[in-house]
């Protein structure tokens, strides 16, 4: 049985060749494609029968006749490596106290030795947006390659983005009037304190010399400048509207995490140039009276709307599920190709990191994985082959062993 996780993958230096597979690259499918890899990049990718490739000038040249070569997939808004087991307190961290925690970085609490991880990869997803949580102002997340000795190993792209949880302004209906009265006072109160921090944070990011360093305000400083995300989470229609005038006001850069309701407001969000990360989809809708299939239609709808958007996770489990959760959103009529975009190039395009990943191209990291059968089907994909910038990634977990010893106990072929 295995006692730990897989050994990380050595820096490789290899010239590797992929042969005679239908490759997925970013603007078109080449059905009997060839893929060069050199010093961890991709040298070039095209067709075989028109592609001019001397083949001794390869190291090693890999046969994938009948396989499908697709970028590594991304998954963002997750707790992976700072959860455990979710029942003992422990392996948690993800969610330090207090309110306010912009300073608070999910990069230094990342453990590359989660036994989660491997699992995840064996279903193609090779980099993931680690997210903190809790509190109003939750601190920064960033991408990380799940593969590695330590976080300074794994780290991506180091703290690319600040989180907050919106404070809800929907108000619970109820006979009681003070009760009622109470909640909307706190609602503005929240929203009151938000906005005060950020003000305070703006105004501080605005003096070049501050006499005191404010560590909180230090981390919001390169949201101000353009430079950071600012992910909202928030879910009603009403909270959406208030975030994006929170935007403008602020002049930051928002992503809205979850937006439920995002389909009502497409003409406020593309306007605003605000993209989706969508969370969960595999889920019943929000609210009692909308269509039962909602969740699953509204990738469709964004795309149709032209807002940008990206299928996103949430936890650390449930990120396995993610290709097939892209699956779904191409049964109810998203075009199968943006269905694999909004898994791989849209999440790097929305994390600016998509210059180096998210797509097979000329130039990008050789950030790859090769499957039999098609990746978003949980029926027919099996994922046999991966690599992180070049480098051979083992596919090895506890899971995959399990299931060779209990096929070998009743001899069963697999």
């Amino acid at each position: 049985m295995l006692a730990q996780n897989p050994i990380p993958a050595d820096e490789s230096n290899l010239s590797v060749l992929l042969t005679n597979a239908t490759i997925f690259a970013e603007d078109q499918v080449y059905e009997n494609g060839v893929l060069g890899i050199r010093d961890g990049k991709i040298e070039f990718v095209g067709d075989a029968a028109t592609a001019r490739v001397d083949p001794n000038k390869f190291d090693t040249i890999l046969n994938f006749e009948g396989k499908n070569i697709y970028p590594g997939l991304i998954a963002m808004n997750t707790t992976l490596g700072l959860t455990e087991i979710a029942a003992v307190r422990a392996t948690k961290d993800h969610h330090e106290t207090g309110d306010f925690n912009a300073s608070s970085r999910s990069v230094i609490a990342y453990n590359t030795d989660s036994r989660v991880t491997p699992t995840i990869r064996t279903n193609g997803v090779l980099l993931a947006q680690v997210i903190p949580q809790g509190g109003r102002v939750s601190g920064t997340s960033s991408v990380m390659e799940l593969d590695g000795w330590n976080w300074e190993d794994a780290v991506y792209a180091m703290d690319e983005g600040i989180h907050i949880n919106w404070p809800s302004q929907v108000i619970k209906v109820t006979d009681d009037e003070q009760k009622q009265a109470k909640q909307e006072q706190k609602n503005a109160n929240d929203l009151k304190e938000l906005r005060k921090f950020f003000t305070d944070a703006k105004a501080y990011a605005s003096i070049s010399d501050p006499s005191q360093t404010n560590i909180q305000f230090e981390s919001l400083k390169s949201c101000f400048e353009g430079e950071k995300n600012v992910y909202v989470h928030c879910d009603h229609m009403k909270d959406i509207l208030l975030a994006i005038d929170f935007s403008k006001e602020m002049k930051i850069s928002m992503v809205l995490v979850g937006g439920q309701d995002s389909w009502r407001v497409t003409n406020e969000l593309k306007s605003a140039d605000i993209p989706v990360v969508i969370i969960n989809s595999h889920r019943l809708p929000m609210r009692e009276d909308s269509e039962i299939y909602l969740p699953y239609k509204l990738p469709k709808i964004l795309s149709d709307a032209g807002v940008e958007f990206a299928i996103g996770t949430k936890g650390f489990w449930q990120v396995r599920n993610l290709p097939f959760q892209a699956g779904t959103s191409a049964a109810f009529g998203l075009p199968k190709e943006e269905a694999l975009k909004a898994i791989s190039l849209y999440p790097a395009r929305i994390m600016k990191i998509d210059e180096k990943v998210g797509s097979i191209k000329e130039g990008k990291d050789a950030t790859i994985i090769v499957t039999d059968g098609d990746i978003l089907d949980m029926k027919s994909s099996v994922v046999n082959f991966a690599m992180i910038r070049g480098k051979f990634i083992h596919l090895e977990s506890i899971q995959t062993l399990l299931y060779r010893k209990y096929m070998d106990k009743y001899n069963l072929s697999y």
